[in-house]
């Protein structure tokens, strides 16, 4: 258990760090993490499902090139 919290861990961490220096979406971190490490994206999308953080920036990103319907939210 212990060493899958740590694969999740280190996969989160690449993820933020290619969005942070490659500059890219956090759509394609998930994509090229998938090609970098032959992970299929079914299987990291049920890993990144775990993460709240990077899961509402996904959502956020994918609302803004309308890939999902936008979600209902209150005006700020």
């Amino acid at each position: 258990m212990l060493k899958i919290k740590k694969i999740k861990t280190e996969m989160f961490n690449q993820i933020e760090h290619m969005v942070v220096h490659k500059k890219c979406s956090y759509i394609d971190a998930v994509i090229l993490y998938c090609e970098q490490n032959n992970v299929e994206p079914e299987q990291a999308a049920r890993i990144i499902s775990s993460n709240e953080l990077i899961l509402a920036k996904i959502q956020f990103e994918a609302e803004d090139l309308n890939m999902i319907k936008k979600a209902n939210c209150l005006p700020v």
